[in-house]
């Protein structure tokens, strides 16, 4: 554990210029957002207990007339890597690009739940806002900015375009990228899940279709998250979780709780495993599906290795 990189994840609060579909922090949008005092004494309490890779999600992080603020502040601080989640919109304005590298940005992940706009923003419900994203990725390229990642949302909506998105994201030379079965625990997925959450049978082949071509063209990290191992045997190098806990130790720190040991947790109250899956010699690796899944659909389709 000593190795590991300990990383922060702040959520600035849940307030965004997007309103997707599935989004899981969909009831929790009134709340307050953190204030600029609050998110600073996180920042230097992380510190404090040896935090090297900050960074601030949502909501949106980059409609806080704050936000440079605080990039700058974690910059005095010294984190080695200090990053912000994003659906991209705002930066189709060049300026704020310009001056969030200036103020300390190290890296970047945007949200890109389709290949198209009809695609995209049906599941973000903002017209406009694939192509502001694509022009707020453009003018991170075009400042040589080079430490870029994605998160892919799976939902019905977009999981047969599995395929053309992973190729839409990596014709847009991004090297890391991030496949996210969507979590029907909490928010809109919760909410409407009859409409939103696929079947882990019906997604699996787009899912192997996209690793792919990651697979092909030896990307680092081109990972698939929350699915289950049995279903993605020859795949197990690209299973996020897999991966992030031979690398980091993490915690996350929002406004309504803190969680210092997200690794753990997720397996205690997120995902579950039934009987069936004991047998299954992948069942220690294995975090299981959602339980919000198994009340739905059930166990059948898992399959004991």
């Amino acid at each position: 554990m000593e190795n590991k990189i300990k990383k922060t994840v702040i959520f600035i609060g849940y307030k965004c210029n997007n309103n997707c579909l599935f989004c899981i922090n969909a009831d929790k949008r009134e709340l307050p957002n953190k204030t600029t005092k609050k998110i600073k004494n996180e920042m230097i309490e992380a510190k404090k207990r040896g935090t090297t890779y900050i960074e601030l999600i949502g909501g949106e992080t980059t409609i806080r007339p704050d936000i440079l603020e605080l990039i700058n502040f974690a910059k005095k601080l010294n984190f080695e890597t200090i990053a912000i989640a994003t659906n991209g919109r705002m930066f189709s304005y060049f300026e704020l690009v310009e001056k969030i590298i200036k103020f300390g940005l190290t890296d970047i992940v945007f949200s890109i739940h389709g290949h198209n706009s009809k695609t995209h923003d049906y599941l973000t419900q903002s017209p406009g806002s694939f192509k502001q994203l694509l022009k707020g990725l453009n003018n991170f390229k075009k400042l040589g900015f080079e430490k870029i990642g994605s998160n892919t949302t799976i939902v019905k909506q977009n999981y047969k375009y599995l395929p053309q998105i992973g190729r839409f994201i990596y014709n847009q030379g991004i090297r890391n990228s991030e496949f996210i079965f969507v979590d029907p625990n909490y928010g809109g997925a919760y909410n409407n899940f009859d409409k939103l959450v696929p079947r882990i049978s019906q997604i699996a082949p787009y899912i192997k279709k996209c690793l792919d071509i990651g697979r092909k063209n030896n990307v680092p990290h081109w990972h698939v998250r929350y699915v289950p191992l049995c279903y993605f045997q020859s795949y197990l190098n690209q299973i996020s979780e897999l991966q992030e806990v031979k690398i980091f130790k993490t915690e996350h720190l929002a406004p309504d709780f803190e969680n210092f040991n997200v690794e753990e947790s997720r397996q205690e109250f997120g995902r579950t495993k039934p009987k069936k899956c004991q047998k299954c010699k992948l069942f220690n690796q294995c975090e299981g599906i959602w339980k919000e899944y198994l009340k739905h659909y059930g166990d059948k389709e898992l399959k004991p290795v």
